[in-house]
């Protein structure tokens, strides 16, 4: 039950990185989009793409953590109390960027509308790297089984920063693709091209930075590494032959297939990462079931997440269904 129970806390953790993840991107996108007025088309492309359901996302993040402290209690206790500063720092971020975000819209003045989108943007660039910072520091055994570990190389180290560089990246990547769609629905020509040729980009560094990421796994986390190439290869493979057939479908102008396999590229390197850490939580020093809760404690929260599941996730479709209808504007 324990296994069951560290299947559905990751299935979680792959959805807020596919869909938070093109939240974050898109703030990204805000940030490097130029001045007030050249930039202005792409900004509002990119409201009115996340408007809807930028903050409904965070669902899965709350959905990992209640997760997490109820299934694997000293587990989370290690990890809130080595990687405290980056986990704050990607907290502080999602309340600053919902603030800028939701502040800019009624901004009376071009000078309020300006700091309100830089505090929206910059947060939607810190928070995903201390995101991918604080998997960097689990997965490379550097949180202690009693917790208190160190609070700075904890999380500032070769595979942390490493991970939050590609977390940034791989967020830009998949907003863009999701932009790109939006702008064929809206039939923008224009901000479509916009959208793919920084998707294209994106893609590029993000692959560069994967690459460079497995000789950093060699010598900084040799085990991830390892299994990595064994436990994990068949999905290092699948991500690596959708992230190509994607590159594709961008350069041929299919939008709706690119969604399809930057989504699966994404998920398929995030479930290798997951495949290769098993059955291990933390590094390769606490395991799943050494972790877990009692049984009785498993069993009430496999009931409570296959409830939440039916509940949440129709709600989402429905959501974004609406979205991309454009029923909500």
């Amino acid at each position: 039950m324990s296994t069951l129970i560290a299947l559905v806390l990751f299935g979680g953790v792959v959805m807020y990185a596919i869909f938070g993840g093109a939240d974050f991107g898109a703030g990204f996108w805000d940030l490097t989009a130029g001045g007030v007025e050249r930039g202005r088309r792409p900004r509002q492309l990119i409201d009115e793409s996340i408007g809807p359901v930028w903050e409904a996302n965070h669902t899965w993040l709350i959905y990992c953590l209640v997760v997490m402290w109820t299934a694997f209690p000293s587990a989370f206790a290690a990890i809130m109390t080595t990687l405290y500063l980056p986990l704050g720092l990607a907290a502080l971020g999602i309340v600053l960027r919902g603030s800028g975000f939701a502040f800019r819209k009624v901004s009376g003045r071009t000078a309020e509308e300006r700091v309100n989108g830089a505090v929206f943007a910059v947060s939607s660039v810190v928070t995903p790297f201390c995101f991918g910072a604080v998997a960097g520091g689990i997965a490379s055994g550097r949180v202690p089984t009693g917790g208190n570990g160190d609070a700075v190389t904890s999380w500032l180290n070769p595979t942390s920063i490493t991970g939050g560089i590609l977390a940034v990246t791989v967020c830009a990547y998949l907003a863009a693709v999701f932009l790109t769609e939006d702008a064929r629905l809206r039939d923008e020509p224009d901000l479509e091209s916009w959208a793919r040729r920084r998707a294209l980009g994106a893609a590029a560094v993000a692959g560069a930075v994967s690459i460079v990421g497995l000789f950093v796994l060699r010598s900084d986390a040799h085990r991830l590494y390892s299994h990595l190439l064994h436990q994990g290869l068949a999905f290092v493979i699948v991500s690596v032959l959708a992230g190509l057939a994607a590159l594709v479908a961008l350069r041929r102008a299919q939008p709706r297939m690119v969604r399809v396999l930057a989504v699966l590229a994404v998920g398929a390197v995030l479930i290798g990462w997951g495949a290769a850490q098993y059955p291990y939580l933390l590094g390769d020093h606490v395991s799943i079931a050494s972790a877990a809760a009692p049984g009785p404690t498993l069993a009430a929260l496999t009931v409570v997440a296959v409830v939440a599941l039916v509940l949440v996730v129709p709600s989402l479709a429905l959501l974004f269904m609406l979205q991309q209808r454009r029923r909500l504007e």
